[in-house]
């Protein structure tokens, strides 16, 4: 059983899913209208009363996770905490409050997921679609065909600034419309190209905002009944007619959903005008789901993550077999520290894998180049802590320490740099096959114990290991290595 929890900028939502036959049954759905976004001060920082209303709801979540056996819990958050400047003071209050590790997920994604959550309720592998995800700070468009991903770009454009900018004093007239729905073309136009490229049969919107704005079209009987232009610009004309947001009275839209419902049909009308899309059908399917789907996958070990890492090496033209020989060394290595936690192992290959993709930019500070890469290249299912954890092994794998001295002070970051480094200078002196006689321990000071010949027989480690004990023994940690 597995739980995904997302921290949108509209609401809070809570699925507990149980796979079976090849469907994920939800067996527990949580709803809290928090507005994370209406919650974000002129200096873009969440407010004290923003602050106290998410944990209050994320106290509750916890209370609901605990009541389950879960094999998995993933917490997402989309576009208020990627922009919120206090978003790290606010994570570790998060954090404790509701029990889990939360993730601030780039909004390319936050695409991926919605995609996967919507091609896992249609379950069609032939369809081209085209999936439109309307949150309450950015948009998502993804294209594709069945369970494959095409093309996938986030805007930034939502329900949220919009209603504030063009209908902040609640007043809802036509004129003001217009204007919304020409930002809103003007911020997908130049994007239009690439998604037609790839073409679609039929289109999907996935988000409450969407859900919302069908419902209300279809109760209304407005336009033809459906999330379709002619719809929406009936939806439009009623609440023009209203006047005023306190004045809205239109059936079946809650008066919660007003602002978000606001800002939506703008957005929508935008896109659906310049994709050149006359109906879009609204799903209660999408990012949760995806994230559902997603730790099913790792259970079943097909990670995600590690087609993103491959995909990185071939896009910077890593050679596999330099990086696969570093790999289960270090992996071998750091099983004689001691060390087990899966996922430092996972993040520990991964960084052998593109340790080396920084020699595509240079090779004079190829480490250099290779962490910024990994950082901040866009790498589907990774979180961004990750990324910085795998970027500072790239970093720290060879040269000096005192760049990474924050990491030492972790221990499991300072294991896996240590196998890590040592794995690249085995590899260099190609040892492989010849581990059994090196012996590796590191408590209060790091200890290398060889067989005896064994430097003879590899003569060039001498000289990797008298760097290493260099410079170990210049960020503070005692470094021997002796043959017994």
């Amino acid at each position: 059983m597995f739980a995904a929890v997302d921290l949108g900028s509209n609401s809070f939502r809570l699925h507990i899913g149980e796979p079976a036959d090849g469907d994920m049954r939800i067996v527990r759905s949580a709803r809290d209208p928090v507005r994370l976004a209406a919650g974000l001060d002129v200096d873009g920082n969440l407010s004290e009363e923003a602050i106290e209303t998410a944990l209050r709801s994320l106290s509750g979540f916890a209370q609901v996770l605990g009541a389950h056996r879960l094999d998995g819990v993933r917490v997402v958050a989309t576009n208020t905490l990627r922009v919120a400047r206090n978003a790290s003071q606010f994570l570790a209050l998060a954090e404790k409050a509701l029990g889990y590790p939360i993730e601030i997920i780039s909004g390319e994604e936050e695409g991926r997921l919605v995609y996967m959550g919507v091609a896992r309720a249609l379950a069609d592998p032939a369809e081209r679609r085209l999936v439109i995800d309307i949150g309450g700070g950015s948009t998502e468009v993804i294209a594709g065909c069945g369970d494959a991903i095409a093309l996938v770009e986030s805007f930034s454009i939502g329900t949220q600034p919009q209603a504030a900018r063009f209908f902040a004093d609640g007043r809802i007239e036509e004129s003001r419309f217009e204007a919304a729905v020409t930002m809103a073309r003007a911020t997908f136009e130049d994007a239009v190209a690439g998604y037609r490229a790839h073409g679609w049969r039929a289109a999907y919107g996935s988000s409450g905002t969407m859900r919302a704005m069908a419902d209300v079209i279809a109760r209304a009987s407005l336009g033809d009944g459906t999330l379709s232009l002619a719809g929406l610009r009936a939806l439009r004309a009623a609440l023009v007619e209203c006047g005023h947001v306190e004045r809205v009275d239109v059936p079946g839209l809650k008066r919660e959903r007003v602002v978000a419902v606001l800002g939506g049909v703008s957005v929508l009308t935008g896109a659906m005008e310049e994709f050149g899309i006359e109906r879009v059908e609204a799903l209660n399917a999408g990012l949760r789901l995806g994230a559902l789907s997603d730790l099913e996958m790792r259970a079943q070990q097909h990670d995600r993550r590690d087609l993103a890492v491959i995909a990185c090496m071939e896009r910077f033209g890593v050679d596999a077999g330099r990086a696969q020989r570093s790999a289960a060394i270090a992996l071998r290595l750091y099983g004689q520290l001691g060390a087990s936690d899966p996922s430092c192992l996972h993040y520990l290959g991964w960084a052998c894998m593109l340790h080396e993709v920084g020699l595509a930019v240079s090779h004079t500070g190829a480490h250099k180049h290779g962490a910024y890469i990994v950082e901040h290249l866009d790498l589907p299912g990774v979180t961004t802590r990750e990324q910085r954890l795998m970027a500072t092994l790239v970093l720290g794998h060879k040269g000096n320490l005192r760049k990474v001295r924050e990491a030492l002070g972790e221990p499991a970051q300072a294991r896996m740099l240590l196998a890590l480094r040592l794995a690249v200078a085995c590899m260099h002196a190609r040892v492989d096959d010849d581990l059994d006689g090196f012996r590796l321990r590191m408590k209060s000071r790091i200890e290398v114990e060889l067989a005896p010949g064994w430097l003879q027989q590899h003569p060039t480690m001498r000289f990797w290991l008298e760097r290493e004990r260099a410079a170990w023994e210049d960020a503070g940690t005692a470094f021997q290595f002796r043959e017994g």
